[in-house]
């Protein structure tokens, strides 16, 4: 057995290698692999070239014929789509469950890459001839993202590719066939000869920026694909807000034991009656439901004293007296308003008299958050202190109550189901035909299409790691399919990093708002809300308008990071897990529409326009429901 394979070894790798020029085999020049009588060597930085033809010259199966041919390949920025046919002569694939087939990428040190690909009937794949009946499962159909191909959504490492096909067939009663093959000529496949593209990647404490490279390599028939990285670095290290994030010893002491024993200090100050302030780390500016209370405190002409201490991010340094003037004003407020995640205020026990009211930014309960998170990526300990000092919360029906209590880590008693104070202007005509007018002026090419306003959330543990793979949508079939009848809004949201340019053959389709601060004020122009686990989706539905759930990773999303309710019977609309089903769905108007009503009077206890009266009239007021109504 083993001369049989020498005798053929050498015979291959002496005709094809003497063409490549990647072994001299003339007398007197050095060989890169040595034939031995019980062994075959071959030098390590030419394995990699040899692995396809090793895999066929040790096959036990190398008397089988492969025949294989890719019949359509398509890119998307770093997603690849592929079909084609791939058999071996003779050996029957009647029956799909005995049919496997991957695609193999091997890399120049050997390293391996195998991702399955889908089994389907060959009249599925575009044949140009007839083919036996006996092979009816050799087609197949596969996407591949090279920007989140490994673990943890990584791209693929930095390294030359060559990409084979790989078929395994089960024939009952006889055994497992198995063959590798490179994918033959697919240069007509490649525009120009090539395909690039970027891939980046983001964590708290790491960016990287990598280029995709496709091209044809002619001598080993097949795809050849190279990844270099750009970029790697510590985003907050390299900005060039670095210093605002760098913090050193002394900075780190007084954000920490400084600011709580200034706030001990402080706590022997009598709490100055009808004091409110509004902190946040998340917003320089009075907005969202902080605007509409205060406007609300203020329309009544309320006896109360105002504080307002904004910041921009949580990471960002404070100086010695900011913090002293913060540890101040936390200790002798009778009322403390936040609307978001603020770590400062967490350690410190909130006085007696007085009230720390989480204004939290969300509406109605979707992805799990806070609490009940523990145990998962990116959740917290169970020890944490984050949340648990809140003397109030407010949530938008008392369905959802027990899972802000839950999150917060706090008595259910603490949640009131007062409304989301932002949401009073989907009841307010007048608002509402206002920020129409404003938007229209100021974008023109609003009307006269209808309004497609594509909002998801972000991917990653939070602020730090945040990103969005625009590549998962087909900006080419969006723009030739609905261009027409639509236009198209970007909404991204304020923490995604990664670049985002939109092609210019598509400026009068495609347009970027993520910048335009009040998602709100454009729902109100939107005739279709394209989203996937963002709470958007709420407020969208007191208009009573359409909506899709563009869930590519719902699989991966539920597994990672869950949901209070089952998602596909939770969302007020279809499904969709490509653009091409997007794209359907949305020519076919089939937007489950019944859904909408239900929805709507599950998540929101009130359809008044009357929430923010309540937050003031039962937290900072403190007036019963009874005498609220």
């Amino acid at each position: 057995m083993l001369s049989r394979i020498k005798r053929k070894f050498k015979r291959i790798f002496y005709k094809l290698f003497r063409k490549k020029n990647h072994f001299e085999i003339e007398a007197g020049t050095k060989k890169h692999f040595i034939i031995e009588d019980d062994r075959i060597i071959i030098e390590k930085e030419y394995l990699s070239d040899s692995l396809s033809l090793i895999n066929e010259v040790l096959s036990e199966d190398d008397h089988l014929i492969p025949k294989r041919k890719i019949t359509s390949m398509r890119w998307n920025g770093p997603i690849m789509t592929i079909e084609g046919y791939y058999y071996l002569e003779n050996i029957p694939m009647n029956d799909e469950d005995v049919v496997k087939k991957r695609i193999l990428l091997v890399d120049k040190k050997g390293r391996k890459f195998s991702v399955p690909i889908s089994d389907v009937p060959l009249k599925t794949v575009g044949l140009e001839n007839t083919i036996d009946e006996m092979y009816n499962w050799a087609g197949f159909k596969g996407e591949i993202n090279f920007a989140t191909f490994i673990p943890n959504n990584r791209p693929l490492p930095e390294s030359e590719y060559k990409v084979y096909l790989e078929l395994e067939v089960y024939v009952l009663g006889d055994k497992k066939y198995r063959k590798i093959f490179p994918f033959g000529n697919i240069e007509s496949y490649l525009n120009e000869g090539f395909h690039s593209a970027k891939m980046e990647y983001f964590t708290a404490k790491r960016e990287m920026k990598f280029n995709l490279m496709v091209t044809y390599d002619q001598a080993a028939k097949t795809l050849k694909i190279n990844s270099t990285k750009l970029k790697d670095f510590n985003p907050k290290e390299m900005g060039l807000e670095s210093h605002k994030y760098k913090k050193s010893f002394a900075s780190r002491f007084h954000q920490s034991y400084g600011f709580r024993f200034f706030y001990k200090i402080y706590c022997l100050r009598p709490i100055k009656k009808n004091k409110v302030i509004f902190a946040s780390d998340s917003r320089t500016e009075l907005e969202g439901n902080f605007l509409f209370v205060y406007e609300e405190m203020k329309k009544r002409n309320l006896d109360l004293d105002y504080y307002f201490m904004l910041k921009n991010e949580t990471g960002e340094n404070k100086s010695l007296k900011e913090i002293k003037n913060l540890a101040y004003h936390l200790a002798t407020s009778e009322f403390i308003l936040l609307d978001d995640f603020y770590p400062m205020v967490y350690p410190l026990k909130i006085r007696k008299d007085a009230e720390l009211i989480q204004l939290w930014h969300a509406v109605g309960a979707f992805k799990t958050f806070g609490f009940s998170r523990i145990g998962r990526p990116g959740g917290p300990s169970p020890k944490s202190l984050n949340h648990r000092n809140y003397t109030k919360a407010i949530v938008s029906s008392e369905h959802v109550a027990k899972y802000y209590a839950e999150g917060f880590g706090i008595d259910v008693e603490k949640v009131v189901a007062t409304g989301i104070p932002r949401t009073d202007i989907f009841f307010d005509e007048t608002y509402k035909e206002n920020i129409k007018k404003k938007l229209y002026t100021e974008f023109p090419f609003l009307q006269g299409k209808k309004v497609i306003t594509f909002a998801p959330t972000f991917r990653g543990n939070g602020q730090q790691s945040a990103y969005y793979p625009i590549e998962v949508l087909n900006l080419d079939k969006l723009y030739y399919e609905l261009k027409d009848e639509y236009v198209f809004l970007f909404k991204i949201h304020p923490f995604v990093k990664n670049d985002f340019n939109i092609p210019y053959q598509y400026k009068d389709f495609f347009y970027d708002f993520s910048s335009y601060r009040e998602i709100n004020d454009l729902l109100f122009v939107t005739d279709l809300l394209i989203t996937d686990y963002s709470s958007v989706c709420f407020e969208y539905g007191l208009l009573n308008k359409p909506m899709l759930f563009f869930a590519y990773d719902v699989e991966e999303y539920v597994q990672k990071r869950d949901f209070y309710y089952e998602y596909s019977s939770f969302i007020p609309g279809p499904l969709v897990k490509s653009t091409d089903d997007m794209i359907k769905t949305i020519k076919n108007e089939d937007f489950k529409m019944e859904k909408i009503k239900p929805f709507i009077e599950y998540f929101f206890d009130h359809h008044d326009g009357k929430s923010s009266e309540r937050v003031v009239d039962q937290l900072i007021l403190r007036q019963s429901k009874e005498e609220n109504k």
